[in-house]
């Protein structure tokens, strides 16, 4: 079943322009006196931001940047990260983003497969391993940012099919892979995305998400063109957040569960209004207790939950608070876009079935770099037979509507004591226990043993007697885990690897009431 074909989904596909510098050129041609970018050290506005980004353009071909050729960027977010993405992309180049963290392991990996020209990092940086790439530090780049009036077009022009961004994972399953993705699908992305988000030129965007995620990468993207304000947060997460948040002025907050469920605990400390009139969520669900403690944070504002993978970027977003009136849902196909679930063999599944989610349209990037194995299996022909799309490994569900219901990763699917279930079940129903900050959930090992994990100050048989009356004895996991806080990795999802060392240092003493 296609959604964008059910009733109420636009049909029609966001226009504009084909990449992300016009995008840029834009946004300082309507909002050039607004603010683009806070970061620590200061604030550039629209104009100013792509003055820069002109400099930045002119610097890579004084260092012998060809266009086609790809920058490397360890840099940490805020104005300078902005300024270089928007320079690399108007010298005809593409940006790969990397963590500041990042270890030498992680560089080499990253080095050796986009094979950069050059690397950028900060000015008080220790020299990241280079490879055969020449590393420059950023103020050599942006030093002597004239007015913007002074600065000529530098650019060389990026052909919409061209590449952008060289995305990699976070390589929880294995080495990262790089996902190609060409400006046209960027930019459509992001104005399908932006066409039911509805930024709005006032609004100030808090973004504790690391730039090399595609999901805090776009909110620069979504800030362009609405012509709204990027807040990069200085520093670490800390118990005057929301104080930062009121004094920030910020009205739009994206989140993943784990930073949703810290904002929470905080705002409770410090119960004063602020300013936020939207909340968006991906990267894993936030439902139940965890997404009604955020909605009590921050009273009068509206959560949107959206599903989707960097491969494609999104797949569907939700209406404002649409998953109070169907719970569980993470919206319809972004507009443009097809979406479908489908059976073993590639056939659509009738509503309310479960199946393979596969997405199809303008978003779908180029394939994974250097991995054509790997491209042919996640990049084939749509169901529909129209073009190519993303076949996901995701299970899900369409209602009549077209609304979409994640269920779990093909992987966290599984039988015990007969029962079939999922991670996700699991990880919803401990979070609606009073008191527990956060849960994941594993299929069961090789013994057979099903085992779950929590962040709280509960015991775990209490933990696993109140889960026992949400979902029966039945059904109930064998061992409670019980942990101060889940391991995250840099993206803020569940480190499932670090759990499993967890589990294999674990007292065996957590066992399953009787």
């Amino acid at each position: 079943m296609t959604a964008d074909r059910g009733p109420g989904t636009p049909a029609v596909a966001p226009t504009g322009a084909a990449d992300l510098v016009a995008v840029l050129d834009r946004a300082a041609r309507l909002y050039g006196a607004r603010p683009a970018v806070r970061d620590a050290a200061g604030s550039w506005t629209w104009s100013r931001l792509s003055a820069a980004s002109r400099r930045v353009a002119r610097n890579l071909a004084e260092h012998g940047v060809e266009p086609g050729g790809r920058v490397l960027s360890v840099l940490r977010p805020g104005r300078e990260f902005a300024a270089l993405l928007f320079g690399v992309l108007r010298a005809g180049c593409s940006l790969v983003p990397a963590r500041p963290e990042s270890s030498r392991f992680e560089l080499s990996h990253l080095l050796d497969d986009a094979q950069p020209v050059l690397v950028v990092a900060d000015d008080d940086a220790p020299a990241p391993p280079v490879g055969g790439a020449t590393v420059v530090r950023a103020p050599v780049l942006l030093r002597d940012v004239p007015r913007p009036a002074a600065v000529p077009d530098t650019r060389s022009a990026a052909a919409p099919s061209g590449e952008a961004l060289l995305l990699y994972t976070s390589g929880s399953t294995g080495r990262p892979k790089g996902i190609v993705c060409p400006h046209r699908a960027v930019v459509f992305a992001a104005r399908a995305i932006a066409e039911r988000l509805a930024y709005r030129p006032e609004d100030v965007v808090w973004n504790r998400l690391p730039l090399s995620f595609d999901y805090g990468l776009y909110q620069l993207f979504l800030c362009a063109l609405a012509g709204a304000e990027l807040v990069v947060p200085p520093g670490e997460l800390s118990a005057g957040e929301t104080a930062r948040l009121r004094e920030a002025g910020v009205t739009v907050l994206p989140l993943v569960p784990a930073l949703g469920a810290v904002l929470a605990r905080l705002a409770e400390r410090d119960p004063r209004p602020t300013r936020v009139r939207l909340l968006t969520n991906t990267g894993a669900a936030l439902v139940g207790a965890d997404a009604a403690r955020v909605r009590a944070a921050f009273p009068g504002s509206a959560l949107v939950c959206m599903y989707g993978m960097t491969e494609c970027k999104r797949v569907t977003a939700a209406d404002p608070d649409e998953d109070l009136a169907y719970p569980g849902t993470v919206g319809r196909a972004l507009p443009g876009t097809r979406l479908f679930v489908v059976d073993e063999r590639g056939r659509p599944r009738p509503p309310g079935t479960a199946g393979q989610i596969v997405s199809a349209g303008p978003h779908v990037m180029a394939g994974y770099h250097n991995a054509p194995e790997e491209t042919a299996r996640r990049f084939a022909p749509a169901p529909d037979g129209d073009g190519t799309a993303v076949w996901t490994g995701d299970t899900g569900r369409l209602d009549a509507d077209g609304r979409l219901y994640f269920l779990g990763r093909n992987d966290d699917l599984f039988k015990h004591r007969g029962w079939r279930m999922s991670t996700l079940e699991l990880e919803t129903a401990l979070l609606d226990v009073p008191g527990v900050r956060s849960a994941a959930a594993a299929p069961p090992a090789a013994d057979g043993v099903l085992t779950v994990w929590v962040a709280t100050d509960l015991t775990a048989p209490e933990v696993l007697r109140a889960l026992v009356e949400r979902i029966g004895a039945a059904r109930a996991p064998d061992r409670c885990v019980v942990l101060a806080e889940l391991p995250r990795t840099a993206h803020g999802k569940v480190d499932r690897a670090a759990l499993r060392t967890a589990l294999r240092t674990a007292p065996r003493t957590a066992g399953r009431p009787r």
